[in-house]
């Protein structure tokens, strides 16, 4: 271990902090309740366990970004999954194996030691790559040993996109998924095996593109994560290279997941159909842990990969947020359901509450309703009108707004960003079936909002700039009558 340079490395990474942490710190479009990197870019999170009592999160980070594009590891820990302690940058490229970037992996408990399993990645001159699926360990929680490769390169008949390691244990035994792409530019998952964290045998594929019951799917699959949940396997995975279908697909790269049952002998996982995790615009590289009240935790990276002209901080030192932490549950078609996590409920502050509203034609505020820290409840029974909705975040002027309508009809609901200030615009919609009710759950916080549907049914986030005035929030209804039931709002402090 090249602990001289290490050293030099994380110590310039920790001036770089404390250099422009203030400056930073005082820009509006910093979030007050999601994690960000103190500065420069965040990207994946990596490492996500609980572990002795406290949730560590660590993240892909680069503290002098866009000046390069090396990748060190950031790392927070928590007790609740809301109050956040920054602790020292975990990880800092300084080995052979790793020379362009400590990139994504996850985190184990190896009999009281905390053990992280990432990718290092390294890049000749012509941006060929080899990677290697490296160990570190740390016996305080802060400082990391570095144990290198456990493995080097990838099996035969793949190329050298082969990361992000995903790691439990099962029945005495390590397990690692692994995201990779065959010689023929096919999207796969691999399956290894290992008794000690350190000798890793292949087992096989697990799915992918072309692979299967899933045909043309993808020319890359990366940062998957394989767990148990309610009585079923679930395999969340990002495959690149998928074209739009319809409602479906719409952003650059996709987050989604896979039900069924894997075969740990064959690696073979019997899966249903792909869906997608998140139907809005900035979701990716989800990761999961499992805590001792038994309950999955996923957090992912509110953002997209080679989009950074979508978001407006870029030019103020920093980049780039998480999503809060969602509890996944399987509902009985299979399908994921995410709902925020209880512990959010701490943050609440001023509650404000409205029942039986009736709209007809018209658009509506409420005295008490607005605001860009908050979190907002609205159930709305299904009339006659033929859309109705919500705009948030609106100016004064009427020239900013962020638009949420459902049209009764068709069930489509859709998310509006077009005037939602600066950064990104664009529409995503999404088949909301209604049992004659709607229930938006609205998580809202500076430059974002997380919307939860029916409970966790779908959701949707996106990343928003609008002007610092832009706080009005406004209930409208066109072509005859909605009720909305109820209402509730909290400040969230």
């Amino acid at each position: 271990m090249n602990k001289e340079k290490e050293d030099k490395l994380l110590a310039k990474a920790k001036q770089i902090i404390e250099d422009n942490r203030e400056k930073v710190a005082k820009g509006y479009y910093r979030l007050k309740y999601h994690l960000m990197a103190p500065v420069g870019w965040l990207n994946d999170p990596n490492g996500f366990i609980q572990f002795d009592g406290e949730y560590h999160l660590c993240y892909q980070f680069n503290p002098v970004y866009p000046a390069d594009k090396l990748l060190y590891w950031g790392h927070y820990k928590s007790k609740d999954l809301v109050s956040w302690e920054e602790l020292p940058v975990a990880l800092a490229p300084s080995e052979w194996y790793e020379t362009h970037g400590c990139y994504s992996g996850s985190a184990v408990d190896n009999d009281g030691t905390l053990t992280f399993i990432y990718t290092g990645n390294v890049k000749d001159e012509w941006d060929n790559r080899e990677t290697y699926q490296c160990l570190a360990i740390t016996e305080d929680g802060v400082n990391f040993q570095k144990l290198g490769p456990v493995i080097e390169n990838q099996p035969e008949g793949y190329t050298r996109h082969f990361r992000d390691p995903k790691v439990w244990q099962k029945d005495g035994s390590w397990y690692m998924v692994i995201g990779t792409q065959t010689t023929k530019l096919e999207g796969r998952v691999l399956l290894y095996k290992s008794m000690d964290l350190k000798e890793w045998e292949l087992v096989g594929e697990v799915a992918g593109s072309n692979f299967n019951n899933l045909d043309d799917f993808g020319y890359m699959w990366e940062c998957p994560d394989l767990f148990e949940l309610d009585g079923k396997d679930v395999l969340l995975t990002l495959p690149q290279g998928l074209e739009a279908q319809g409602y479906l697909y719409n952003n650059i790269y996709q987050a989604g997941y896979l039900v069924g049952k894997l075969n740990y002998k064959t690696g073979r996982m019997d899966h249903g159909e792909f869906r997608e995790l998140d139907r809005g615009f900035d979701f990716y590289a989800a990761q999961t842990t499992l805590d001792d009240k038994g309950r999955r935790i996923m957090i992912a990276w509110m953002g997209l990969p080679e989009e950074d002209q979508n978001y407006a901080e870029r030019d103020q030192g920093w980049i780039h947020c998480m999503t809060i932490p969602r509890e996944l549950r399987l509902n009985a078609e299979n399908r994921l359901i995410q709902n925020p996590v209880e512990e959010l409920k701490q943050l609440r502050r001023d509650y404000l509450e409205y029942r039986g509203i009736e709209i007809n034609n018209q658009k509506l505020e409420l005295e008490g309703i607005s605001g860009d820290v908050l979190e907002l409840i609205v159930e709305f029974e299904v009339g006659d009108a033929e859309e109705f909705g919500i705009k948030l975040r609106c100016s004064a002027d009427g020239k900013e707004e962020t638009i949420i309508k459902y049209k009764t009809e068709d069930k489509i609901l859709s998310f509006d960003r077009n005037k939602a200030g600066l950064g990104g615009g664009g529409v995503r919609h999404c088949l909301i079936e209604n049992d004659g009710r709607l229930k938006l759950h609205f998580f809202i916080d500076k430059s974002s909002i997380e919307m939860f549907v029916n409970d966790g049914q779908e959701v949707f986030s996106a990343r928003i700039y609008p002007g610092q005035d832009s706080k009005r929030i406004k209930f409208f209804a066109q072509g005859s009558k909605v009720l909305i039931n109820k209402i509730q709002k909290w400040k969230l402090n």
